[in-house]
């Protein structure tokens, strides 16, 4: 028997986009200190921002790039004597006088420092559909700004929508890192998957390339929205959990790559722990709800992907 999952811990009372937003005011706020400024959506990962909410400018209105000039190596002067002189009669042995000797060590010769493979580095962020689709007017979701905190409105109510139209791409929009793009698109998820009931199964595999599009951006405040949200998906109707499972070899290989990938704190205590941010913890929650609402076959499957990975349910 399974055991019985804990609601407490997918986090059905958490704002996301609020969250989201908070913590760009957050970061914006400590970095002022060292006056500089943050802002989520200048990263030369992300896609750009239109010139203005009318659209890009024509091209022959738009100033051309100065011409990179050609840049002159200047060169490098030698300050003692001595390095002139070594320098000079060194290799070639042509001159007045003889070759001078010292008993000073060879300089070492410089050697580069070894590549890195990137593994962790992010990616170019795609366009999302949903920003397309948003600028458009296609959406029917809007914005609904009310006291401190903003919610949206759904101009036709969620339960009556085609959700293999509209469910992809609300998932594709969860890489988006500008406001409304964002917030529209995690609020407007959950609200479908809490609204869904029957009607996800079937879209299950329409969802696979936009969850695994935004995980291998490797950005690691999408990849953590993902995950969350895969966590109220895998909960929100019957048979969800073992419809993922023929599509783990599409879904692990990033969380294999972060699974170990905490905060080693020592004895200080994470206050930040409340907002699950720690890609670590979040990514083993992910696997063991996996497990749970996976069948029979989840976790062979899980541990074929990422062998350092323990059953919550045999153990």
């Amino acid at each position: 028997m399974l055991p019985k999952i804990q609601s407490q811990s997918i986090g059905k009372k958490e704002n996301l986009a609020s969250q989201q937003i908070v913590e760009d005011h957050l970061k914006n706020i400590l970095l002022k200190q060292e006056n500089q400024n943050f802002k989520a959506w200048k990263t030369p990962y992300a896609p750009k921002n239109p010139h203005s909410p009318f659209g890009d400018f024509p091209k022959e209105y738009i100033p051309k790039q100065k011409v990179n000039k050609p840049r002159t190596v200047e060169p490098v002067h030698e300050v003692t004597q001595n390095a002139l002189v070594s320098n000079k009669y060194e290799g070639s042995h042509q001159g007045t006088g003889g070759k001078t000797s010292s008993t000073l060590k060879k300089k070492e010769q410089y050697q580069p420092a070894a590549p890195k493979a990137g593994a962790y580095d992010q990616r170019n962020i795609p366009v999302s559909d949903f920003r397309r689709y948003y600028d458009r007017g296609d959406l029917p979701i809007k914005v609904d700004h009310q006291g401190s905190v903003n919610r949206i409105i759904w101009k036709i109510a969620p339960e009556q929508l085609d959700y293999h139209h509209y469910l992809p791409i609300f998932f594709d929009g969860l890489r988006e890192k500008a406001d409304p793009y964002r917030f529209l698109a995690i609020l407007g998820t959950q609200s479908l998957l809490e609204n869904g009931g029957n009607k996800i199964l079937p879209v299950i595999p329409q969802l696979i390339i936009p969850i695994k599009t935004n995980l291998n951006t490797r950005d690691i405040s999408i990849v953590e929205v993902q995950l969350k949200i895969l966590q109220k998906l895998v909960v929100s109707g019957d048979m969800i959990g073992e419809a993922l499972v023929p599509y783990y070899r599409q879904l692990l290989p990033i969380m294999n790559l972060y699974k170990n990938k905490n905060h080693n704190l020592g004895d200080v205590i994470d206050y930040n722990q409340r907002k699950r941010t720690n890609i670590g913890d979040l990514i083993q929650e992910t696997l063991e709800l996996f497990e749970q609402t996976g069948g029979e076959d989840a976790f062979i499957n899980i541990k074929y992907m990422i062998p350092t990975y323990e059953s919550c349910v045999l153990n």
